[in-house]
Order: C-alpha cells, then structure tokens, then sequence
C-alpha cells in the first residue's frame, strides 16, 4: 500500500506517510485480534514539521481521503482554530478543548493542529499566574492528546519549538523539506497550466529549476505568471513573468535573487 493520491514528496517522507495509513487500516486487528490493547492505545499522534509551504497542510488533508478511500467511509480533517479554543479567561479553554474533543471522537475526526507551537511551545518556569495556568492548559491538552482514539497530526514549521513532554508522545516525527531540483521539476510541471490550454515560452521550466523554492511559493508564482499571460493580447506565459514572481515570493522573507 502507498499513498495514491497525487503530491511531490520525498520517497522517505512518502513511506512515513504510508505508515499512519496503514495503522488506521490495521489498527483493529492489531489491538483486538492480537490482543495488543493492553500496549498500544488505538489513537495515533505524529508531528509534520519543515518550511512553510513544503506540504503540510495539503499532506494532511490527502490523509483523510486516502483513508476514506481505503476504509469506504468518510475521515473528516478538522482542522483547529485557535481563536476559537484559546481563551483569556481561566478555565475557558480547557472547557473549548473538552468540547472540541467530545465532539471529535463522536465523528472520529482526524484532528489537524496547524501552527501547532500555538498549542504545544515549550512550557516556561512558573512567574506568575498566567505561566501557571498557560502550562495547566498545555499538560490538559497533552493528556486529552493522548487519550483521543483517532489520528492527531501536528504540523510546525519549527520542530524545536515543540514541548518535549508532547514530543515523546508522538509516534512519529515526518520532516517536510524543501524539493530538491527533480522535485522542484515535478511540481513546476504539475502546477503550470497544460501547454495545450496556454502556451508557455520555449524551454521555460529549465530557466526556473535554480531558484530554491516551495511547493507554494511555485504555486503563487503560476499564479501570478497565469494573471499576467492572460492580460497579454496573444496569452503567453514566460520566464519574465515568473521569474518576477519568483522575485516577490523571495521579498516575502527578505531574499533577493
């Protein structure tokens, strides 16, 4: 088994994936059948980290219809908002959390923790009240974690930022890196509009394999090439037009090229 639907992703970070999988398609005989509930709990906790735009996002939201496809109902991803969960009262949180967790395991919800050092950063040394209650908030939250029965993916695109009591309940850790040049290849193919549809300048994906980039920040940039090939009299996109929006993307972080 392997994860089918279509994303650019190193072959290693690909079978880590096929690992989550095929322990939500497997877990049942596993702690029923062979009797290994008194070990292993049924939920499944992993960490996605690297850059922004390397796929985390979109990784996580493929899982879910990988699942459906493969266990023939639907796998929700729930992806948390924290505006709508952390609160400045005391206690108001923890009650958000309890809700949003009896919630999830009635549906069986993957849950989907973006910027996830919002929610689990490093815990600090007691100081006043609000450390007290900050770090109360996160051990709540990691024992919720913990007990859920579904998938819990976390993605951060700074791994060090992660308290390191969550970090040893995760069973996996799947580093998100920015494509290589063979990647970088595949997604400007995937991304650009097919040639037949809007023709391209001559040789135009060669001239862009050097710049360093995402898989979003290309997509912004074809983005931005497709918007100005349109306004042309005769559409076209060109290397002038993308290479501008490699430029603004590269502005984005305070790169030049």
């Amino acid at each position: 088994m392997s994860f089918s639907l279509k994303i650019v992703l190193p072959e290693g970070t690909k079978k880590q994936i096929d690992e989550i999988i095929s322990w939500e398609k497997h877990k049942e005989l596993i702690l029923q059948h062979w009797k290994q509930a008194r070990f292993f709990k049924k939920g499944y906790r992993t960490l996605f980290y690297g850059p922004s735009g390397t796929g985390k996002t979109m990784t996580a939201s493929l899982i879910g219809k990988e699942l459906s496809l493969n266990l023939n109902r639907e796998i929700p991803v729930y992806r948390i908002d924290i505006s709508q969960i952390v609160s400045k009262y005391v206690g108001e949180t923890e009650k958000n959390l309890g809700k949003l967790f009896a919630k999830a395991e009635h549906k069986n919800w993957i849950l989907f923790f973006d910027e996830g050092e919002n929610f689990f950063s490093n815990r600090t040394n007691i100081k006043d009240a609000n450390d007290k209650y900050a770090n109360q908030e996160v051990s709540y939250l990691l024992q919720r974690i913990e007990d859920y029965n579904c998938l819990v993916i976390v993605a951060t695109n700074l791994k060090s930022n992660i308290d390191d009591a969550f970090a040893r309940r995760f069973q996996s850790m799947i580093e998100f890196k920015l494509p290589n040049e063979q990647e970088r290849e595949s997604l400007w193919n995937n991304i650009l509009p097919d040639i037949t549809l809007i023709p391209h300048e001559s040789d135009l994906i060669p001239q862009l394999l050097k710049y360093n980039l995402s898989g979003g920040n290309i997509v912004n940039v074809v983005q931005y090439a497709c918007l100005k090939g349109a306004e042309m009299p005769n559409p076209l996109i060109t290397a002038e037009h993308c290479i501008t929006g490699i430029r603004r993307e590269l502005a984005k972080v305070g790169k030049t090229i």
